[in-house]
């Protein structure tokens, strides 16, 4: 682990969580890339992360923190990969979905790599299903049936033939 990393990745969260757009991209590398691998949107440059940053903060108002569970570690001097979660609210249209105003809880992986003393790219792993059913109407309907969701532990009768 590069210590001169590990103090400018907790700058970059401070700034992130604080939605300071300035604070956020001075840690990030000009030539930096975001990958959103769950939409398919990539985000390059300070200008694109930015973007990157506006959509997440006027869609649903997030945070990012790592729960007692999830874990993070180095993978050599220059890579980060952690588990962690966005917490937030649906305040913006995010893919059709007109605001509803409900909690989101949504766990991610990120790998984070750095160059030049800066972020260089952050790649999100997330599962966009869990996202659209939290902000819902239930956009798979035949999902919302599923035994053992959403506290229902009821086995469903076997069909008759």
């Amino acid at each position: 682990m590069n210590p001169q990393h590990a103090t400018l990745l907790r700058r970059h969260l401070e700034a992130e969580n604080g939605h300071d757009l300035d604070g956020t991209l001075a840690t990030l590398h000009p030539q930096c890339v975001f990958a959103d691998h769950a939409t398919g949107q990539v985000w390059k440059g300070r200008d694109g992360a930015a973007a990157h940053y506006r959509q997440w903060w006027t869609t649903f108002d997030v945070v990012v923190s790592r729960g007692a569970n999830q874990s993070a570690g180095w993978l050599d001097d220059a890579t980060y990969a952690a588990e962690a979660t966005w917490s937030g609210t649906h305040v913006g249209e995010f893919l059709g979905v007109k605001p509803s105003g409900k909690a989101i809880i949504l766990p991610f992986f990120v790998v984070v790599s750095f160059k030049d003393g800066l972020m260089d790219a952050e790649r999100f792993y997330y599962d966009l299903a869990s996202l659209l059913r939290q902000i819902g109407p239930e956009v798979v309907g035949p999902i919302a049936a599923l035994p053992f969701r959403d506290g229902r532990s009821r086995v469903p009768e076997p069909a008759s033939r």
